[in-house]
């Protein structure tokens, strides 16, 4: 397994041992022991699968009170995943990090709590799956507008599909502190 840290140490790009041959491949894509290895010692209580057409684009959303760390991977498809620090305190605060995440690569990204996350889908349809550090909880969620200027992420559509919700999402300066996550240090 291969770790690459990003410009925020604490969200990884990973990409795991693929044995294939003519017949297939296999893969471990979750090993508690091995993953604690690398720095994500959580426990997962919730598995995500979603699929998504060409253009859309969920997020960037967050929980305050019941922050989720993320495992995300594509089984289907290509997406531009974002995370996003919103941590209060966090000497990398509003800072964003991403990655091209596909079927074809087999590879991950570890958003941990705390953290805004977002993905747009570039390919034609993308199954995304990811495993949640805590459960959803619709009261708690929060949104961070996606195209906030001052976050700079470099989104591979101009108009992508977004749902009501994040269309109407704050710009991360906007955003009463209050509101969101605090960083722990």
């Amino acid at each position: 397994m291969e770790i690459i840290k990003t410009d925020i140490p604490e969200v990884m790009h990973i990409h795991p041992k693929v044995y294939g041959d003519e017949r297939g491949f296999f893969m471990e894509t979750y090993s508690a022991t091995r993953y604690k290895e690398m720095g994500i010692d959580v426990e997962f209580v919730q598995d995500n699968h979603s699929r998504s057409a060409h253009g859309v684009l969920r997020g960037l959303h967050y929980q305050l009170k019941h922050p989720q760390g993320k495992l995300v991977r594509v089984v289907s498809g290509v997406v531009f995943d974002v995370a996003v620090d919103i941590r209060v305190g966090s000497p990398t605060f509003g800072k964003a990090v991403w990655s091209i995440l596909s079927a074809g690569m087999k590879n991950q990204f570890w958003v941990p709590p705390g953290f805004a996350h977002g993905f747009c889908v570039v390919s034609e349809s993308a199954d995304f799956e990811y495993k949640c550090t805590d459960f959803y909880h619709p009261e708690d969620e929060g949104a961070v507008l996606w195209n906030d200027p001052d976050l700079n992420i470099p989104w591979p559509v101009d108009k992508p599909l977004l749902s009501e919700k994040d269309s109407q999402a704050l710009p991360l300066a906007s955003i009463d502190p209050s509101k969101l996550p605090l960083y722990q240090g």
